[in-house]
């Protein structure tokens, strides 16, 4: 049985809730979502890392309620962000969803039938069809893949719903995007029609590149590593040789880790940069105090941590994300260790504005958390990657499953949060390993996920890595 809902049964549904509320619709908050691509949670300066620089989101921890743990599903797939985004759109878990979104109901489509006047602009990775769905009015609509920031293919929602032919032109990617939100948002003069605007930034995403005075900010021979940083994964994970790990030679060096990080670092500040332009152009339109900001990655990144690069894992670098919510009648400055999902997000939308969840939705409102109502989310959070790793964290303690080989690792978060110290080997331990293995597989039976835990057939502990492939090319300004 689909359990998706139709957007024609949905706009029905929506109508009929909005007429209920009567003359309360035109005090529903505006929202504004900002999305960032491959970003790590600890890449913030206001949460903890002195080494960068992100004012602009600084501003926005400020304003708001910071999730320290929240965390993405995993993905069934290289390219991670493709599952993510669908998983944050349609508000269901990993192994309940269409990449595509197809006959999938997004948040932007709830918005739209509720009345509201919904933009897009920059990346969607799902499908132009849901697209289409979700935004009658977007510009500058990027469809995914990797491309130079300078150069990056961009599309148009014409009339009919249908998307222009991709055209390029000089500016980055984060400004092209910007300007976009920044022109629909000084569009919105009528202030009885609450608008949500999303805005889906494909920075920090390799080639990692940023104009010259954002790289100019950052001696890569001063940045510190990853704690958890290694020059080889010490064993196959099942993912040795994907794309994202040929962009470095093995093993790692520390300098050309650390030249990675200047070139993540700058990309990030400049994407802060045009955040800001995007929050003062909100803030000039007079409609700021009434709007709910949210700011979300779609995935972390590796980056030198456990001698990987990419987000091909279920480690705490790869599956946990930022988010801030911030909005009208909600706490400034508030921090929550509370676990969550980012499909968690689109009820949490949908009580912020007053608006009824549909029944396709897994996720669960944010809004007592952000509150201060509740101090717990989630008791646990279950991680995917491909058939080749599961996680369970509970809390404090995480253990990473991987069948394919037989292999299991356990960690204390609390007193190892980079994940340095196996737990698993040791005899005292061995309780909790059982326990978890038991919880992993109810939440595995829980979310519909169907992967044995165990393999007759091992692959090899060690691979011989190939021969490095070339670094993505770094064309930038």
């Amino acid at each position: 049985m689909n359990s998706f809902l139709p957007i024609k049964k949905l706009a029905t549904f929506i109508f009929a809730l909005w007429l209920a509320h009567g003359a309360a619709a035109a005090n529903r908050p505006n929202v504004v979502f900002l999305l960032a691509d491959d970003m790590r949670a600890d890449t913030i300066a206001a949460l903890g890392n002195p080494h960068i620089q992100t004012p602009n989101l600084d501003r926005l921890v400020a304003r708001g309620t910071s999730f320290t743990r929240a965390y993405i599903m995993g993905g069934l797939q290289g390219a991670v962000c493709v599952p993510s985004r669908a998983m944050m759109l349609s508000g269901r878990p990993l192994f309940r969803i269409s990449e595509q979104l197809k006959d999938a109901t997004t948040w932007p489509m709830v918005f739209r039938a509720g009345g509201y006047e919904t933009f897009g602009c920059g990346k969607w990775h799902n499908g132009p069809a849901s697209y289409a769905a979700s935004f009658p009015n977007g510009k500058s609509v990027f469809l995914g893949g990797m491309n130079n920031h300078f150069r990056v293919p961009v599309r148009d929602v014409m009339p009919d719903g249908k998307l222009t032919p991709p055209r390029t032109n000089a500016l980055h990617s984060s400004e092209l995007f910007a300007n976009q939100a920044i022109e629909f948002l000084r569009s919105q003069k009528d202030a009885s029609k609450p608008f949500a605007l999303y805005v889906a930034f494909t920075a920090p995403h390799d080639p990692r590149q940023a104009p010259k005075e954002f790289q100019a900010r950052y001696d890569a021979a001063k940045l510190p590593l990853p704690k958890n940083f290694l020059p080889k994964h010490p064993f196959n994970n099942g993912e040795m040789t994907v794309r994202d790990e040929q962009l470095l030679p093995w093993p790692r060096t520390e300098a050309a880790v650390r030249g990675e990080l200047a070139d993540y670092y700058a990309i990030i500040t400049h994407m802060d940069s045009q955040i800001g332009r995007v929050l003062e152009a909100l803030r000039a339109t007079g409609r700021a105090e009434e709007t709910v900001v949210v700011f979300a990655a779609d995935n972390g990144l590796a980056l030198g941590s456990h001698g990987l690069l990419g987000k091909q894992s279920v480690y705490e670098h790869s599956v946990r994300i930022p988010l801030i919510i911030g909005g009208p009648g909600l706490p400034a400055g508030r921090r929550t260790a509370a676990m969550c999902y980012s499909f968690d997000l689109f009820p949490t939308l949908c009580e912020l504005a007053g608006m009824e969840t549909p029944k396709s939705v897994e996720g669960r409102s944010l809004v007592p958390v952000v509150k201060a109502d509740r101090e717990q989310h989630r008791v646990e959070i279950l991680a995917a990657y491909r058939h080749f790793q599961r996680a369970v964290n509970d809390g404090r303690f995480k253990l990473i499953r991987y069948p394919h080989i037989n292999k299991t690792q356990l960690f204390d978060l609390q007193d190892d949060p980079d994940e340095l110290r196996d737990l698993a080997g040791e005899a005292t331990m061995k309780p909790k390993v059982e326990a978890l293995m038991t919880r992993l597989a109810a939440l595995q039976k829980e979310f519909g996920d169907s992967l044995p835990l165990s393999t007759d057939q091992p692959a090899p502990l060690e691979i011989p890595l190939p021969p490095p492939g070339k670094k993505a090319k770094k064309t930038g300004q």
